[in-house]
């Protein structure tokens, strides 16, 4: 197949003066070379389009291709990963990854919990601060976690997330809601075990690929996986894949969890152990990062044996079925 790859680069936004955190979540330009070296090596021909911006200028001149590999993830607004994918479905363009309603579900955090709480997938207690006064309706016992309601890579999380009374609350909140203008999410605190587990294939045909636990070494932000923990993740995170009776559960809940949310082809649940050892839902992850070394996607292929090339022809094999090719 001939397949375009949509994307938005560090580097070109890094130029127009953007900070890194605020493009921690692009990808790099090995990461695109990556994915094409293995889509070249698996028989197809790509061709790079970018961001979704050039999309719509592409679609808009009759350009097409047999299937979009889509890693944009937009800059602005709680549609911005869904708006690649709006366009591919306009133009009737099949693409890889999960469609509008999942990606614009799943960046807003408190939505994708309501829609999985309501299907009786364990997820803590929250609430959603769109104002400051909203902290004063806040009811949940103490300690809380909060974070901003739509970033990804960690983003508005240190080791100040974990909110020990109403003081810390607000002043948090206030924080966040200066500093990312958007609600803050606020859900009581799970001091357990936390995992990561990804996920191939899509509704019925949905596996578990592998469960990694997030393992802390000692840090500035310790027991939080913390920006600042993931930016220097080899040195203050020790992954490992695990099959155990609570990994095992972690597996069954993400999986659940992906179907409900109705993702698609390839992903990561992340999910956490409350104090009594049970698993819950903490979030999705249905665009996830596919740098070959440092995403956690290809690491878990990666310990479970798989390679990066055999990754993506599962991906886009699971893609290929709504092609019409």
């Amino acid at each position: 197949m001939n397949i375009g790859i949509t994307f938005d680069l560090k580097d070109d936004y890094a130029k127009d003066g953007y900070t890194e955190e605020e493009i921690a979540e692009f990808d790099r330009p090995e990461t695109i070379e990556a994915i094409e070296y293995a889509l070249h090596s698996l028989g197809h021909s790509t061709e790079r389009i970018g961001t979704s911006r050039a999309l719509a200028m592409r679609l808009s001149k009759d350009d097409r291709w047999d299937l979009v590999f889509n890693s944009a993830e937009g800059m602005y607004g709680f549609g911005r990963q869904a708006l690649a994918p709006a366009l591919l479905d306009a133009y009737e363009v099949p693409y890889i990854f999960a469609d509008p309603l999942c990606l614009a579900v799943t960046l807003h955090k408190a939505t994708a919990k309501r829609i999985v709480r309501d299907s009786g997938i364990r997820t803590p207690d929250f609430a959603v601060v769109e104002t400051i006064a909203d902290v004063e309706k806040i009811v949940l016992p103490f300690p809380l976690f909060v974070k901003p309601v739509a970033e990804g890579t960690s983003k508005g999380i240190s080791a100040a997330a974990k909110i020990h009374d109403r003081r810390e609350l607000q002043s948090r909140c206030e924080i966040l809601l200066s500093r990312y203008r958007q609600p803050v999410l606020v859900e009581i605190y799970l001091p357990g075990r936390e995992f990561t587990v990804g996920v191939l294939g899509t509704g019925s045909a949905a596996y578990v690929l592998g469960t990694m636990e997030i393992i802390l070494k000692d840090g500035p932000d310790p027991g939080i996986y913390s920006y600042d923990n993931k930016k220097h993740f080899d040195e203050r995170v020790a992954p490992r894949l695990v099959d155990d009776a609570t990994s095992r559960a972690a597996a069954d809940i993400a999986l659940a969890a992906w179907k409900c949310l109705g993702a698609r082809d390839g992903g990561r649940i992340d999910v956490r152990c409350d104090d009594a050892g049970e698993v819950n839902f903490i979030e999705a992850n249905p665009l996830a990062g596919m740098h070959p070394r440092d995403s956690d996607l290809p690491l878990i292929a990666r310990m479970t044996g798989v390679s990066y090339a055999s990754l993506i022809e599962r991906i886009v094999a699971s893609a290929s079925t709504r092609s019409p090719r």
